[in-house]
């Protein structure tokens, strides 16, 4: 279901605990990680027998990596030249054992101090070992000069990057400020949180997590704070039972709509019914109602006054009604007025059951900070980044350039489940992070926001925790958005395409 992304730091401490306290050498890491990455570079080019290949190796283990890979390759009937970053003396551990190791085997390894790079033959293949997860900060002058050579070279070659693209931040996944772009990058145990951000897959073109033989014991012992949502979480949906019945699955609540933005409410309503509630009603004032139902008799309606305006005298007859449902998804087009705003600064804090707060519940939640620490505590909120910048009191720049520092600061002031949208959508509560998959442009059109939040709305009301309905939530609706790309593959699909996607991926 969860799959550890640890970051840079956190697999350096795998490694350590592994050699220092369990007792595994670091030789035999380093020769397991070799022999998966030739396994990875033979299973996406194929066989290399004859074919030109240039090693780049650099001072740490990555460069060891690329000395183990060069005498297997070398076995494999490859013609290999390993271009190493420092003098043979200066290399130390496992990784002068390597080069000492394909010295004596007689692989051609040169000190790149005496070569000029403009100079070099063109190869057929390129192995990246320069620089491991360890990187950070900006490259140097010679090492730029070095992601370049294999960037040029690369054109025409194929190129395989060890543990990660060199110049690629193991943490964010941003080149600094370029990086190695490879075909196939193979990783070692565990994919580095950089490595599955958006950004980085113009860079790692076709990743393989290869084991090395980090025991599980370890990894338990210390946890990787971040985590990949996987397909397996699609097997913890509520199951189906033959006796099963409308009440049993779940009562959703639509607190939203206001006029002109009706149509919010009916999607959020919609995704209720398409994820698996039983009965799904909409609280709205009166004549907002007929609009919100848009000819679907299955939505009911809770009418919560007269005329279209929301106000602070519907809160209380609001609270009471609230035992009859299971969740409640809150904001969706509900508006911005003063006494819209002055109604949710009111309801929300006292709500009772499982909340969803989304769009313009966000928007009352900026204007009254006082409710971050009133929030109730099974709330998930569903931000996109220019919410999420109101929320926080800074720019959309800002959250988009550190979406993982965002995160990690809405956690600190806040109990609640955030969920934050955009591409490589993040879950995270004050516990852990998990982090989405899906990239998908198609989700990419208005109501989508409220599909999701009518989703999680569902899954809070099926008795889910708020992490668990978030990321089961985030995770269909990826699957749902990446399933439209068949049909719309240059988007153009409409937010109902979505909803009616739903239920096909569930099998899929």
């Amino acid at each position: 279901m969860l799959l550890p992304l640890p970051t840079p730091a956190e697999m350096m401490n795998w490694d350590r605990v592994t050699i220092s306290s369990i007792g595994i050498p670091g030789a035999t890491l380093m020769e397991s990680a070799s022999r998966e990455s030739i396994t990875a570079l033979l299973a996406e080019f194929g066989s290399v027998e004859g074919q030109d290949i240039i090693c780049f190796a650099g001072s740490g283990n990555n460069g060891g990596d690329g000395f183990a890979m060069a005498r297997a390759l070398i076995d494999l009937g490859a013609n290999v030249t390993v271009y190493h970053t420092r003098p043979k003396k200066q290399y130390r551990g496992e990784t002068r054992s390597n080069l000492l190791w394909a010295q004596k085997l007689d692989v051609p390894l040169i000190h790149l101090a005496n070569v000029d790079l403009n100079t070099l033959p063109q190869p057929d293949i390129i192995i990246d070992a320069l620089l491991g997860t360890g990187f950070d900060g900006q490259l140097h002058e010679d090492y730029l000069e070095l992601v370049r050579t294999m960037n040029r070279l690369g054109e025409r070659a194929f190129v395989f990057s060890v543990d990660i693209p060199s110049g690629l931040n193991g943490l964010t996944g941003t080149p600094q400020p370029e990086a190695v772009v490879a075909d196939v990058t193979a990783t070692f145990e565990a994919a580095k949180l950089g490595l599955i951000m958006p950004e980085a897959e113009t860079y790692t073109g076709i990743l393989h997590i290869c084991p090395i033989g980090i025991p599980l014991k370890v990894q338990n012992d210390h946890p990787a704070s971040h985590n990949l949502i996987t397909g397996a979480i699609m097997d913890t949906l509520p199951p189906q039972t033959p006796d099963m019945h409308k009440n049993s699955s779940g009562h959703v609540l639509v607190v939203g709509a206001a006029p002109g933005m009706t149509g919010a409410a009916h999607l959020a309503a919609m995704s209720a019914f398409r994820s698996g509630a039983g009965l799904v009603t909409a609280a709205c004032p009166e004549g907002l109602a007929d609009s919100i139902k848009a000819d679907t008799p299955e939505i009911m309606t809770l009418i919560m006054g007269s005329g279209n305006e929301w106000n602070e005298e519907m809160v209380n007859p609001l609270l009471k009604a609230l035992t009859t449902y299971d969740a409640v998804v809150v904001g969706p087009g509900i508006g911005r007025s003063s006494h819209t705003q002055e109604f949710l600064k009111a309801f929300i804090p006292q709500c009772s059951i499982p909340l969803v707060l989304d769009a313009d519940g966000l928007f009352a939640l900026a204007n009254y900070p006082e409710l971050l620490n009133a929030l109730p505590e099974q709330t998930v909120l569903t931000p996109h980044p220019g919410e999420m910048a109101r929320i926080l009191k800074t720019d959309i720049r800002s959250i988009q350039s550190d979406r993982l520092g965002t995160a990690k600061a809405f956690t600190a002031i806040s109990e609640a489940t955030l969920v934050l949208k955009g591409a490589g959508t993040i879950v995270t509560n004050p516990d852990m992070t998990c982090h989405s998959p899906f990239s998908e442009p198609n989700l990419a059109v208005g109501g989508s926001g409220d599909i999701l939040a009518g989703m999680i709305g569902t899954l809070l009301g099926r008795a889910l925790s708020p992490m668990h309905a978030a990321c089961l939530g985030v995770f269909w609706h990826g699957l749902a958005g990446h399933a439209l790309r068949e049909d719309f593959p240059k988007r153009g699909n409409m937010a109902s395409d979505i909803i009616n996607m739903l239920p096909k991926v569930v099998t899929s």
